[in-house]
């Protein structure tokens, strides 16, 4: 009888084993990295690269930022929402690219040193200061900028939830490094917009979200517009904070985004 038992627990844990592998080889296209700042600050980040790189050609970078519910240590939750878009073997043979995914730690959050008090664009931070984890992304991205494989006109930023905040925060840090940005379901104080109107904008946002209010992007649309920037809103009808899931099949979504360029 017990033979049986164990035999039957080994039945039982085995599926799990093999559901546990085949999620871990889900990923297993992006190379498992580690920076560590000068700082002693450490950035655990995943990187995809063409699948062929070809001698003297450039690539795009995309730079992917996660929400707060993938922070972490495992190097791996920060996929789990997009991650697989990327592998498309159609998207990958069209739009070949490298692709930069940190993951934040838990702790901490994106673009602010905690969590604002409230998502309302009128409360949000209009002068943030810049976090230690983004210090580190952007240390990381001068890394891979000067990689001669990596054509710096085509360099974006998107992200979605506290990635989506994030991808506003860095257009408007560096509006000089980003050919596009594509924040999804975020928000931030549009006073802070203007200097980011030299990047090119698609926003996504669903109306019915109750984690982060949709008046965020819709000021960010409106700020943008009002000095002349390049800017696209796609509003879904309906849908609650998870938008990022018909933002990454809107038609024409990457061809979209790999027609920018500075």
């Amino acid at each position: 009888m017990r033979m049986l038992v164990l035999m039957l627990s080994g039945a039982v844990l085995l599926p799990w084993s093999m559901r546990a592998q085949a999620q871990a080889d889900k990923y297993g296209a992006y190379e498992k990295k580690i920076y560590v700042s000068e700082r002693g600050d450490t950035l655990r980040y995943r990187l995809l690269s063409p699948e062929e790189m070809k001698p003297g050609r450039k690539y795009p970078l995309v730079l992917f930022l996660h929400g707060a519910g993938e922070r972490g240590s495992d190097n791996e939750k920060q996929l789990v929402h997009g991650g697989q878009m990327w592998l498309n073997p159609v998207n990958r043979s069209e739009h070949p690219c490298f692709v930069l995914a940190p993951q934040c730690p838990a702790d901490e959050y994106w673009a602010y040193v905690s969590r604002p008090d409230s998502f309302d664009p009128h409360r949000m931070p209009s002068e943030p200061e810049m976090t230690p984890v983004f210090r580190s992304v952007r240390e990381l991205l001068d890394i891979y900028l000067a990689q001669p494989a990596v054509d710096r006109d085509r360099i974006y930023v998107m992200g979605l939830s506290m990635g989506g905040m994030g991808t506003f925060d860095l257009a408007i840090r560096y509006p000089d490094l980003f050919a596009a940005a594509v924040p999804i379901c975020g928000t931030v104080n549009a006073y802070r917009l203007p200097a980011a109107k030299g990047v090119v904008f698609r926003i996504f946002h669903g109306d019915a979200d109750d984690v982060v209010p949709v008046e965020g992007s819709r000021e960010a649309y409106k700020a943008l517009k009002a000095v002349g920037a390049q800017v696209e809103y796609i509003e879904f009808p309906g849908v609650n904070h998870g938008s990022w899931n018909p933002a990454f099949n809107y038609p024409g979504f990457m061809d979209w985004l790999f027609r920018q360029k500075r």
